[in-house]
């Protein structure tokens, strides 16, 4: 008892770093508060708020099952496409950028450059490149696919690293020692490790690509952002719900799917 004892009073005192820490939270949360100005808020500003959750609450069920192209079907297809064709672009785009990037395949001073590049490229929001892509392209759902394209890069490199990096090295050593070829190697003994993993990394980026498409809508990149930020503009709030209830259904179809899938794949 005597040892528990002395012990407990050899521990460091952590109660006044914790008190510390405590203080600087609570100032920073005051300093952030004092960025919100109350008096900016519209009179009239709880009636507007009642009106959209109103039209919200009681979407135009028309344009669920209008299969023109300015129905909500046909533009969910379009964000969907937009989503899925940039993850295709951006994940095989990625390899060569994970590969020169992972310190245990190329020199150190290699790989610290590509990581730099891949670091910049991550650094820029989506809606950035989606700007800059339509001044290049015009508006459209191209625009749309080559920004999913590069933000895909960034994020899809960084993961593959993680998984590249984690390689069971001893395999390609004993496939070495018997006489394989450098294609066999990468054939038996790298894809098999890599591939599972690869595709689980791409199924979750198409999910977060699936709701970047959808922004990148408001800026004119294709999809069914822009007709949301007509509808919100042109205060036709009925409108805006069953856009919103088209997207909700998509995107839980498609996350319900994709966790199936990735389950199946981490399991083998």
């Amino acid at each position: 008892m005597d040892v528990i004892q002395k012990q407990y009073e050899l521990e460091p005192n952590r109660r006044v770093p914790q008190l510390v820490t405590i203080v600087i939270l609570c100032l920073l949360f005051g300093w952030s508060l004092s960025a919100i100005k109350f008096e900016q808020l519209a009179t009239n500003g709880f009636t507007i708020a009642k009106n959209i959750l109103l039209g919200l609450m009681q979407p135009d069920l028309s344009l669920l099952v209008n299969f023109t192209t300015s129905g909500v079907p046909y533009l969910l297809i379009e964000t969907m496409a937009i989503a899925f064709l940039g993850t295709i672009v951006g994940s095989i785009l990625a390899i060569p950028f994970a590969f020169l990037s992972a310190s245990n395949i190329v020199p150190k001073p290699v790989a610290f450059i590509v990581r730099f590049l891949l670091i910049m490229i991550r650094t820029i929001p989506a809606i950035v490149y989606g700007l800059m892509f339509i001044r290049v392209t015009g508006p459209g759902p191209f625009a749309g696919v080559l920004t999913m394209s590069v933000v895909s890069i960034g994020m899809l490199s960084k993961l593959y690293v993680d998984v590249i990096e984690d390689l069971d090295i001893s395999i390609l050593e004993s496939m070495e020692s018997i006489g394989c070829t450098t294609v066999e190697k990468i054939r038996f003994g790298i894809l098999p490790q890599l591939l599972a993993s690869f595709l689980s990394i791409v199924i979750y980026r198409f999910d977060m690509n699936l709701r970047d498409a959808t922004v990148l809508g408001l800026v004119g990149a294709g999809g069914i952002g822009a007709p949301l930020i007509f509808a919100m503009n042109a205060y036709r709030w009925s409108e805006v719900g069953s856009i919103l209830l088209g997207l909700v259904i998509l995107i839980l179809m498609i996350e319900f799917i994709s966790n199936k899938i990735r389950t199946k794949l981490v399991q083998g």
